[in-house]
């Protein structure tokens, strides 16, 4: 078997750990790599000084990294699982989680769906992209292998 790279988005929302829970119970195999993936938004104060900005952005990276060690601690629940941390600074609309899934070469990426999701945002919301509601809100979305093209997108709900 491949190994895949399953990317899980990090966020300060419980299903985002429900997400988590169900990859590693579901999608994980021997040998797959878990990249947990936490976006902090962009800091653009305007009247700020630059100082005041980078300490800003420390503190966001600091808390970002320590909800991904919360969530590896999930992850060390279950044997055998390699985990990666990969925590950045980004727009809150999902461009900068799509540039981190095709850098990271993620053939999964899983998301907890909520009100403020950036999944909401491209499309899910308003009926762009078409899934069912079967109970819990967990999405899961791929790209078939990391070289196959987005037309071949395929997610299904948990």
């Amino acid at each position: 078997m491949d190994e895949r790279r399953i990317v899980v988005v990090v966020e300060e929302v419980e299903v985002a750990r429900t997400a988590l829970q169900w990859a590693l119970h579901n999608l994980l195999r021997y040998g797959d790599t878990i990249t947990l993936l936490h976006v902090f938004p962009a800091n653009n104060s305007g009247g700020r000084s630059s100082k005041s900005k980078l300490k800003k952005n420390r503190l966001l990276r600091l808390k970002g990294f320590q909800l991904a060690l919360s969530f590896q601690d999930i992850c060390n629940t279950y044997s055998n699982t390699k985990v990666e941390i990969v925590v950045t600074e980004g727009d809150q609309e999902g461009r900068k989680i799509s540039a981190m899934v095709r850098q990271i070469g993620a053939s999964v990426l899983v998301v907890g769906l909520h009100d403020h999701s950036f999944l909401y945002k491209l499309g899910v919301g308003n009926g762009n992209i078409t899934w069912r509601e079967r109970g819990r809100k967990t999405i899961s979305c791929g790209w078939g292998s990391p070289s196959s093209s987005p037309q071949n997108f395929w997610g299904f709900l948990s």
